[in-house]
This record gives structure tokens, sequence and C-alpha cells, in this order.
């Protein structure tokens, strides 16, 4: 059970005494230029000296962070391999790389579309930042909504950053996703009428997020896998993408795979190929906990990458402001947004708010940071420091039971350690959550520089530009992931003869990195996080 240091114990007090003021007199909003000064001194993706420019590859010049640097120009897992690429494993129409949302979606849609469609996962199919997802999907399917107010909420929020014509998809397409999903069988929320229940996110204007409870991306997931499983869509799991193949024409055509287990090497022969890796939160960026799950390690933008892709965006990330800070067991997991929509409040340790609660995420963020490092007003926890979310005032505002109704795996979650957050505040600091930036992509999935290459999910750039509203996620996986799915196989459809399969590009990258005076020893893509605990020498 987590017991509460005295200084944590004076502070709540204050929390506790300044509830009915703070009721009464919410913190205003920021303008907008007290956002660019908020964002500009506190946000980690404006510290410099955490980025370097890339020396090789489509992005050669541009500034990424060192810890994807390292992989974007890391040494290849088959450099030291000899790959039979005469006579593949697999031969398929569709290649999906990866098992989360995305994935699934892709693979379902293409299914239906008539093509020969198999999955490959390195861990297994659902294990993926999709399966953590937990406050909600946006959709603009009510009458005071639209998808182009949607899409000025998301385009705002995003810092006017975002690519049009992935944007104009992904809030159009929003209403028939819901619907999509509901009929395949997600039991969203929902009155006693049997309409949707709908609340806001951070940077909404309308209330527009969908959820399942707190447990909207697990119940998408369920429902995905057991659509993939009905389907007899053939599953690879335990089984990763190493490097992508191309054909003599340049065109994405397989890929080399790699037994998680045994370590044996399989080739993938495809007619198209749809990477759907999800994000990088394992690389913990800067040193930051990370909310995402154990596989979520950028491997898509490497196998891109080398392939000859680009990147776009991939000097931002995404903190999500409220990432678990005590108990030091949970540290990092992420506190969904729905808890703010609700009505809890950010409070310092003087029992003041400080913040908006439900300004964008990249401000609110920021806020937090800076709360903490330099109004020292932080509250002092095992694993560095954070602040109040004060749970209690949502039974305020929604009276007894709505905690345990509507976010009953918060309640759970700090449960388990003697936290009742109905009745005591809970401490927060932001966690690395998103990977905003990813593979550019024309509006029907496919990259712009490799053929054939599709992609869909967090490993997408440019969908939400350099900040992500809440909600927009699990909707982007299953609008880009029906997207990538229905444009692979129609391409198909149309007829493409692969050419004899190769991995030059492989061979002439190397080359590239010994004529920028780069000699990688990081092996990439990484696959697993390593929390192997070293002994200096």
């Amino acid at each position: 059970m987590y017991k509460y240091t005295d200084e944590q114990l004076v502070s709540m007090k204050k929390v506790e005494e300044s509830r009915k003021e703070r009721l009464d007199n919410l913190f205003p909003r920021m303008t907008a230029e007290e956002k660019d000064k908020v964002l500009a001194e506190n946000h980690p993706d404006y510290i410099e000296s955490a980025y370097e420019n890339l020396k090789v590859g489509a992005n050669k010049g541009d500034k990424v962070l060192h810890e994807l640097a390292d992989l974007l120009q890391g040494k290849s897992r088959i450099s030291d391999l000899k790959i039979d690429l005469e006579h593949p494993d697999y031969d398929v129409d569709v290649l999906v790389i990866g098992g989360g949302g995305a994935g699934s979606s892709a693979a379902i849609t293409a299914h239906a579309n008539g093509a020969n469609v198999m999955m490959v996962t390195k861990l297994r199919i659902g294990d993926a930042n999709t399966m953590m997802a937990e406050g909600g999907i946006q959709a603009a399917d009510k009458e005071n909504d639209s998808p182009a107010i949607h899409y000025l909420d998301a385009f705002g929020g995003g810092h006017f950053a975002a690519k049009h014509e992935l944007l104009y998809k992904l809030v159009n397409e929003a209403p028939d996703a819901i619907k999509w999903l509901s009929d395949l069988g997600v039991m969203f929320d929902k009155d006693e009428n049997g309409n949707m229940i709908t609340t806001h996110g951070g940077g909404t204007s309308r209330k527009r997020m969908h959820a399942c409870k707190d447990y909207s991306g697990a119940e998408i997931m369920r429902t995905l896998r057991d659509e993939v499983l009905n389907r007899q869509i053939p599953v690879v799991d335990f089984t990763a993408a190493i490097e992508i193949i191309k054909d003599e024409n340049g065109n994405a055509a397989g890929a080399v795979l790699m037994n998680m287990e045994t370590k044996e090497i399989l080739v993938a022969k495809a007619k198209t190929v749809v990477i759907a890796t999800g994000g990088a939160g394992r690389l913990h960026y800067q040193g930051f906990p990370t909310s995402n799950h154990y596989g979520a390690t950028a491997d898509g933008l490497v196998l891109a990458y080398r392939a000859g892709a680009k990147l776009l965006y991939a000097d931002t990330l995404q903190y999500h402001p409220t990432g678990a800070a005590e108990p030091t067991q949970i540290f990092g997991a992420l506190v969904t947004e729905k808890v703010r929509s609700l009505g809890a409040q950010l409070v310092n340790k003087e029992g003041k708010s400080f913040v908006y609660s439900l300004e964008t995420r990249d401000v609110t963020a920021s806020a937090i940071i800076r709360e903490c490092k330099k109004r020292n007003n932080g509250i002092k926890t095992t694993d560095g420091e954070g602040v109040w979310l004060d749970t209690p005032m949502i039974e305020m505002i929604g009276g007894e039971g709505t905690i345990e109704k509507r976010i009953p795996a918060m309640m759970r979650m700090f449960g388990k350690y003697g936290i009742d957050i109905r009745k005591e505040p809970i401490l927060v600091y932001p966690t690395l959550h998103y990977q905003n930036g990813g593979i550019d992509i024309n509006d029907d999935g496919e990259t712009t520089l490799v053929k054939n290459l599709f992609v869909a999910g967090e490993a997408v750039g440019g969908i939400h530009g350099r900040n992500r509203l809440m909600g927009n996620s699990l909707l982007d996986i299953i609008v880009f992931g029906r997207n990538a799915g229905k444009y692979a196989s129609e391409k198909v459809k149309g007829g493409i003869n692969v050419g004899k399969l190769t991995l030059s590009h492989v061979d002439s990258f190397n080359k590239e990195l010994k004529e920028a005076g780069l000699e990688p020893t990081v092996l990439s893509p990484k696959l697993l996080p390593d929390y192997t605990k070293r002994k200096d020498n």
C-alpha cells in the first residue's frame, strides 16, 4: 500500500481546502501568446541539445532526437546475413506489419476487398498502444457539430501544421469509422435512450469524444482482433520485420522477418506492404517515462527510412500531461484525459490551479513542467516530482458513483495501491505518449517516395501536425488503417508485376553511412527495449 510523505499530506490538505473556491472560479484559458511562451520555455521538443541533424537518407539535414538518429542511421540486422530471396517462405498480396488497431483495420479491409492478406507482428495481435488507449475516439456525428469544426479544432491544436488532405480525410471519415466499429460490435457508452454519450477533450470545442468507459482502446482492439480471427486472416506472431524488401524496379515487395524466439530468418514476398508498427515511447526520449506498450520502438520509421521513404515532423513527440507520478510501480502509466474532461483539476503543492485543465496536451504538459521546474510548486515523489490531479472534484460535479461508472480502470489502477481516487487526489507528471511525426504519405496511404509501401496509424506523420488532440489517435488508426487496406488491395486488383526481389537498397544505405563518416554499431530496428541493469566496469 502506498504511504504518503509528510510533505504530500500537508499539500493534500491544502488541495482539499481550496476545492470550493476552485470549483467556483475556474482557471482561465491561455491566450495564444501565453501558449507560445509556455511551450518555447518548457516543452521538451524545444530543448535543442536533445537533437542532432541526420547525415544520410531522405531527411538528410533534418533534426531528430539522438535516440532516433542512432536507429535511423544504425546497423541493419541483416548486414552480416545471407538472405535467400529466391525462395520466399510466404507469398501474399498484402503484407501487414503490425498487430495493433491500424494493422488489424488494414488487414480486415484488404481481406474484405478480396486480397490475400497476412499479418506479421513481433509480439501478439493486440500487443499495441491501441490496447492501452483509454479516453475515447473523436467523431463529429452530433447535431451541433460538423467535420469542419472538428477540422478547425485539430488543425489549430496541431499548430496549423497538419497535411490538409490527411486531416480532411480523418475528420470526414470519422462518423463512418464510428458506425463501422459499432457494427463490428464495439460497445460504446450510451444513455437510456440508446444515444451515444460524448464528452469534451483537451482542445475540442464540441463534445465529440465517444468512449467505452475508460477501456476504449481495449474494447476496440478486442473487436478488431476477433474480426481478424473470424476472417481467418493468417497472423504470424512473435515475428518481427527487420528489413523492407524491394524489387528491381524500386518498389516495396515484402519484408525480411525474424522469429523473436528462435532468431530464424524468413522472407515474405508481397505485392504491397502496409507498415502499422506504432510509436516509439520505449525509446524513452530524453529519459522520460512512457505510457507506451513494450514493443513501441519506432521500427516502422527505421524500416521505411532505410527503404528510401521520407519522414515528416520526426522531431516532435507528445508528452501526455498526466502520467502517474506515484506510486513508483505505475510510474509513467497513463492517466486518461477523460479524468480531466469529467472535472478533475490540476493543482500545485499550495492547492492552487495553475492551468486550465483542458488546454491542448502540449500546453498542459508544458505548464506542469514549468510549475515543477521553474516555480518550485511541484510535490516531491519517489521518482522525481509531480502535481496533483484533483479527482474528488469529479463527484462534486457529476455526483456520487460517477468515477466508478465512467473511469473504472483509473479507480482500480490506483485502488491496487490503497489510493481511493474518489476521496484522494493523485500525483501526475508528463509521460512520453505519442509519436506526432512519422512516415510521409499521400492521402491514399502510400509513401511519397516508395511505391507499393503503405503506412497506417502512429507510424504516419502529418495527420495531426505537431500536436495531437485526445481521441484522434484511436480515430486515425481506424480511418487510415482502413484507408491503407483499401488502396493496397485496390492496387493489387489493378495488377502488380513484382520484379526480382532485392536488398540492394540496404547496401546503398550502408555505403551512404560510410561516406558520411558513420560506422554504426547500434542494431536497428531496436525491436525491444533493454532494461538490463549494467554495472560500470
